[in-house]
């Protein structure tokens, strides 16, 4: 394990060669992973704190901030920007990047989904549009195969866009109209909810003339995941990521009063019968979950797969925790339970003196790295 401190770090991000760490202050570190050689900081980076980083290859990578802009650089000439994205109103938050499209995808405290195409940007600016909008959006994210894209919210929502279209912006009712529709959770029975492990309400083709036909582009699904010992109380979806090979959601989640935190695990029913139209099936049922120390309450705990999808790596006071499906570190369709079950704890690591906020896999080799909220990144390997 090696470690260097800087400001409060907001996110790690792998390449296949380095090691980019986000801090609260306008920095963005990079790191060897191999070496943990500190390589280079990007001082003013931003003008605010760096949220979030996102590798579009092996050398351009985009950084975004609460100064609302995105910015593009290029490993091999890190003196400079490559450009400065301008189109979000608050701060932005997440960056995705659709590999179909080429378009980078962003978005922010707004409550905006902005797609850009960076390969046609000129000293004018870069064509950017937006793709989508809605209140308390916190996190977004696209699956592997950039097939759906998932919203969480601080209010509890989840939301999910089927056979994604990203050329297409969507034009929906305000997000007050959604939460009027919402349906109570059902934890009895054979309900949609109680299988589903939510409540639904999609918006079909109906709603958005333009997508006709058998299956409908950009179809909007509208979730309230269950969440265990929550289902009288609302909750607030902190932390948003998806299976490697697209499988499931992994998700953080804190009640509102902050006084409890979950990690919870959502597989993708895509091979279901569908239902009838008047009780669609839901998308997603909760597999597996934990509940987490609740430590450094009111701060957002990153959490995320292993490359091949079989360990959980989740913030956990001073430390972290490896969580698996079960004790073998089994596929999850390996031993997906009938019953929701607990996520098995193989192993807890405490490195830190203040509380993990944030933690990544490498892509490539067996590590990971962890943040924590006064500044120390810390790299972990096996030893053999």
């Amino acid at each position: 394990t090696s470690s260097e401190t800087h400001d409060y770090t907001c996110i790690l991000l792998f390449s296949r060669s380095v090691l980019t760490v986000a801090c609260e202050q306008t920095e963005v570190l990079l790191f060897d992973p191999v070496s943990s050689r500190h390589i280079k900081t990007l001082v003013e980076a931003h003008e605010d704190c760096v949220n979030n980083i996102r590798f579009l290859d092996n050398r351009l990578f985009a950084t975004c901030s609460d100064d609302t802009t995105i910015a593009l650089w290029d490993l091999r000439k890190l003196n400079s920007k490559v450009c400065s994205l301008h189109g979000h109103a608050s701060w932005v938050k997440n960056i995705e990047y659709d590999t179909h499209t080429r378009l980078l995808v962003t978005s922010g405290f707004d409550g905006n989904v902005i797609t850009w195409d960076t390969n046609r940007f000129t000293e004018e600016g870069c064509p950017h549009k937006k793709f989508f909008h809605t209140r308390y959006l916190m996190r977004m994210r696209l699956t592997p195969d950039c097939s759906k894209m998932l919203i969480s919210t601080s209010s509890g929502y989840l939301l999910i866009l089927h056979d994604l279209d990203l050329t297409q912006s969507l034009e929906v009712g305000s997000y007050r109209i959604l939460r009027a529709r919402r349906a109570p959770l059902s934890t009895e029975g054979s309900s949609a909810g109680s299988r589903s492990g939510g409540s639904r309400h999609t918006i079909d083709s109906k709603t958005h003339p333009h997508r006709e036909g058998l299956s409908p582009r950009n179809s909007l699904e509208v979730l309230t995941p269950e969440i265990p010992g929550e289902r009288d109380r609302g909750n607030c979806i902190t932390s948003l990521q998806l299976h490697p090979k697209g499988w499931a959601t992994l998700l953080r989640c804190s009640s509102n009063m902050d006084d409890q935190e979950w990690t919870c695990v959502y597989e993708f029913q895509e091979g279901a019968p569908p239902r009838p139209p008047v009780s669609p099936r839901c998308s997603l049922r909760l597999t597996h979950y934990i509940e987490e120390a609740n430590v450094g309450r009111g701060y957002i705990k990153e959490l995320c797969f292993s490359p091949d999808g079989r360990l959980i790596c989740s913030p956990y006071g001073y430390g972290v925790r490896l969580l698996a499906f079960d004790e073998h570190c089994a596929e999850l369709v390996d031993c997906m339970p009938v019953r929701t079950a607990l996520l098995r704890e193989i192993r807890s690591i405490y490195s830190h003196s203040d509380v993990v906020l944030t933690s990544k896999f490498s892509p490539t080799h067996c590590q990971f790295a962890t943040g924590c909220l006064s500044g120390r990144v810390a790299l972990y390997q096996p030893h053999f």
